[in-house]
């Protein structure tokens, strides 16, 4: 079976989707106990080296394990969601439209490894989120659009042939 048929089945599309919203809300939980400012938000290196010497080393410690976990797990479950959606309510131009999200995941996997080459001091790679966040940004924002407008397509589809 390959990926494509396997991401585009339902019980993985359902598995996904609740993946993605359950990683959501432990991004939302995480962030107000530990005080954090979320680097995935900031593109400009000039403000990431700011949040970065504004954070204590507690918190440069628990951003980066929760930029190698969450953030690991995250562009998975939502790369899965997206990738699937388009192969699933897409037909031909399935490969298309989840070729964004194709794209997504690695370049979010990226950002996450200069963060945490940052937080931890290993490397400055940080000019890198200049390019990295708003690509990864826009892509995501894609994946969200045509995930929403397969799953609406499905949705009403499914209304009118009762």
């Amino acid at each position: 079976m390959s990926l494509q048929t396997t991401l585009s089945q339902t019980r993985v599309l359902w598995i996904s989707f609740i993946a993605t919203i359950l990683l959501t809300i432990a991004f939302q939980v995480a962030v107000p106990v530990w005080d954090l400012i979320l680097l995935d938000a900031i593109a400009d290196p000039a403000e990431v080296r700011a949040a970065l010497a504004a954070m204590s080393p507690e918190q440069h410690t628990i951003h980066a394990w929760v930029t190698a976990t969450l953030d690991v797990a995250y562009p998975v479950a939502y790369g899965a969601l997206f990738i699937g959606s388009g192969y699933r309510f897409y037909g031909r131009y399935g490969w298309l439209v989840a070729l964004p999200a194709i794209v997504l995941v690695p370049v979010d996997l990226v950002e996450g490894v200069v963060q945490v080459l940052a937080l931890t001091g290993i490397a400055d790679w940080i000019d890198s989120k200049a390019y990295i966040t708003p690509l990864k940004t826009g892509l995501f924002l894609v994946g969200i659009v045509t995930t929403i407008g397969g799953w609406v397509i499905w949705l009403v589809n499914r209304i009118r042939t009762g």
